[in-house]
């Protein structure tokens, strides 16, 4: 009897594919297994969505499969439905939401279940060796220091990035050897949980919020807003006590690989357990051996960033999510998923609670707390003795800055440096200078390829556009007037630090951003260094803000406080109340009190002052109540549809034909065609339409009914474009 397969494969069209199933291949597929299969000139992996016995396609238009690649299905049934549910709620196609949803080595054909391991470990002659015969050779003196403390799985040695010739020349020398290892799945986590450390006490507001979700059974899901340096940390590692402790397995999701390594260190050593651990910085092979650790039920917590979120758990337990207001939650290119929406979601599927901790809630999540469809638990008190943060504004409007800095600032800082402390300055831009002044006739330089100027970058020699890449060396003259008087305009994170090391010549600066930290461990080391004090003073963009437990830091300086206002995005007052909240929870942390100051040209700017006097939390309702008449989301669901072009009136053309498939009353408005804020980039013209319903429900179904029409329209051809619901940044 004849076997149809139908076949989800990564290509956008919202279709599946059938298949036919060869005899060569002996076992049945099911739903949710990999298949190889051709199509057009090229061969996919694809996943089984359902086989049939019949096919309506002629028996010459039908291809057969290349081969089975799995004995069961990848995923289990609650994750197989939540891509399902995020690909209707996304407008993507199945294949492509369930390729986001596998690790990318098996998205290459990989095997999912490795049958032995290999470990490497020092030999009875490597462990008799001197160490002091390696001085000409530090690789492999490096090597052996990594293996004198315990064998280590190759994936443990590739991760600490090692020369590969130094372990050959060691293994020649016979000082190291490997061995193959049958994999034995190792559960016993789940009979015994072993704690590495006692439990810090609670406060009582702490020891509520754990009694409380300790209660919950079945899916809940809690916000737990609490200010910086109350100790929601703590509260996690309670409730994975209860969690771990009824066998069950945890998965935490941060917003940025830089949290992770201080995240994992204090899992590990609080709980004797297996932790896998899911980010981009890994090899795709580190990525799938922690997957298999996950979904075998090896791993007790899985602590990653918003990739994991698809991660199978054998026992799944809990979900939470730390700091669920971070926008790099929100995927921005190819499918805009959004983690912690989907995060809820699954926890609705696998009925286990679902536990948002923050201290500056996003709208959408407060409004959901407010409204009751979460519980909302809050805490109030810094966690230990800390004290509250001593706040001010510095107005620079007409005050003589050096490179950015005011004399106050620069006394306050005196101030602190000399009694021995570390401080902090945050400013949101990479580079040497964000733009290329000419001194004489005025001419900024800008990108030929995009609407934004070059920044400035002087180690590297060049200037650079940071939205398109482009980049050339740094001119001598004006391309305007010739005039070789150029100036680096603003000031970036390259610039300041080079300016503070020469005004404050006896403290070591260090510089925290994008650039900096590049290389692989080069943020750990950095944070290293800055918790033993050989820096005092740090310069940094966002990457600093969260999270980070700086004790000796008492003074933190907002330099750029103006262009963190001023932006085209609606979102941009609840951003800027995020930051500088999360900034200010980096002062103070120990029981040394902390100072925040910002320096800007709009002193008495309203949003400020409510951030100061009355801080985020009425702040954030107040955004909330302003968001409702604006008729703007949460209170209000968005859908941007995004098309960029070589003529500008090809994308504009084709989202009015959009606009006009798309229902317009008083539940739901179209905005637009309208340029975005930067209109041109990379060489092409950018243009966006709104699509905002009253409720979720009617932008579902408005444009689940136009999709099919606006993909049939011949200028969908001429440009590129894309849907981006719940948009968190529409630039």
């Amino acid at each position: 009897m004849p076997l149809f397969v139908e076949v989800a494969l990564p290509v956008p069209m919202r279709q599946t594919f059938s298949y036919n199933v060869p005899e060569s291949v002996t076992s049945v597929p099911k739903k949710g297994m990999r298949v190889k299969v051709p199509f057009g000139r090229q061969q996919l992996i694809g996943l089984v969505t359902k086989t049939s016995d019949t096919c309506n396609l002629a028996p010459n238009q039908i291809k057969s499969i290349l081969e089975l690649l799995d004995d069961e299905p990848l995923l289990p049934d609650s994750l197989y439905k939540l891509t399902a549910w995020a690909a209707r709620y996304y407008f993507c196609s199945l294949g492509q939401m369930l390729s986001q949803a596998l690790p990318v080595a098996l998205r290459k054909g990989a095997e999912v279940s490795a049958e032995t391991t290999t470990f490497w470990s020092m030999t009875a002659a490597g462990t008799a060796a001197s160490l002091d015969t390696l001085k000409r050779a530090p690789a492999q003196k490096k090597v052996m220091e990594a293996l004198l403390a315990a064998e280590m799985t190759q994936e443990e040695l590739t991760s600490l990035a090692l020369s590969k010739s130094a372990i050959k020349a060691l293994q020649d020398k016979g000082w190291i050897a490997k061995d193959e290892r049958r994999n034995q799945i190792d559960l016993s986590w789940r009979d015994n949980l072993e704690l590495g450390e006692e439990p810090l006490t609670l406060n009582p507001e702490q020891a509520i919020a754990v009694a409380t979700l300790n209660q919950q059974s079945g899916y809940h899901c809690t916000l737990l807003e609490g200010i910086t340096g109350s100790g929601k940390t703590e509260v996690y590692l309670s409730l994975l006590e209860s969690v771990l402790k009824q066998g069950k397995q945890a998965l935490i999701l941060v917003p940025e690989i830089g949290l992770t390594p201080q995240t994992i260190s204090r899992f590990k050593s609080r709980f004797k357990v297996k932790v896998a651990v899911i980010h981009s910085g890994l090899t795709d092979n580190q990525r799938l051996a922690a997957w298999r650790q996950a979904k075998t039920g090896e791993a007790a917590i899985i602590i990653g960033t918003r990739s994991a979120l698809f991660t199978p758990m054998a026992y799944p337990g809990t979900i939470i999510l730390d700091e669920e207001h971070d926008s790099s939650f929100k995927q921005q290119e190819g499918v805009g998923y959004h983690a912690r929406d989907l995060a809820v979601m699954r926890g609705h599927l696998e009925r286990i609670p679902v536990l948002l901790g923050t201290a500056t809630p996003s709208l959408e999540s407060l409004q959901n707390a407010l409204s009751g469809r979460y519980k909302h638990l809050e805490l109030g008190q810094r966690a230990g003795n800390a004290e509250k943060v001593r706040q001010g504004i510095i107005d620079i409007s007409n005050q003589p800055l050096k490179t950015g800095l005011s004399h106050a600032l620069l006394n306050e800082m005196r101030i602190h440096l000399d009694a021995g402390n570390q401080v902090l300055l945050f400013l949101n831009r990479r580079g040497f200078a964000p733009a290329l002044l000419c001194h004489e006739c005025g001419h900024l330089h800008e990108c030929d390829r995009c609407d934004a100027f070059f920044t400035v970058h002087q180690s590297l020699g060049e200037i650079r556009c940071h939205h398109c890449g482009n980049h050339y060396a740094i001119p001598r003259q004006c391309h305007k007037c010739g005039s070789t008087m150029l100036m680096g305009q603003g000031v970036g994170t390259e610039q300041l630090a080079e300016a503070l090391e020469k005004e404050f010549p006896k403290y070591p600066v260090v510089r925290i951003d994008r650039d900096t930290t590049s290389r692989k461990g080069a943020l750990e080391a950095h944070l290293n260094a800055i918790h033993k004090g050989e820096y005092k003073i740090l310069v940094g963009t966002q990457m600093l803000a969260k999270g980070h437990h700086f004790p000796d830091v008492t003074l933190v300086g907002l330099l750029d406080v103006d262009g963190a206002l001023f932006s085209a995005d609606f979102r941009a007052p609840e951003r800027f109340g995020q930051l500088y909240t999360q900034v200010s929870g980096r002062a103070g942390r120990a029981r040394k009190p902390g100072t925040v100051l910002m320096q800007t040209h709009q002193a008495n700017n309203a949003i400020l002052r409510e951030l100061m006097h009355k801080g985020y939390g009425e702040f954030a309702r107040a955004q909330l109540n302003e968001r409702k008449q604006a008729l703007l989301p949460p209170a209000w669901h968005m859908l941007l549809i995004r098309a960029e072009a070589h003529q500008a009136i090809d994308a504009d053309n084709f989202l009015s034909q959009v606009a006009q498939f798309l229902p317009q009353n008083d539940e739901s408005e179209v905005i637009g065609p309208m340029p975005a804020p930067m209109d041109k980039k990379a060489g092409k013209f950018r243009r966006h339409l709104i699509f905002q319903t009253k409720s979720r429900n009617q932008l579902q179904q408005a444009f689940e009914h136009a999709q099919p029409q606006i993909e049939a329209l011949p200028l969908a051809k001429r440009c590129k474009w894309s849907l981006d619901r719940d948009p968190q940044d529409l630039l």
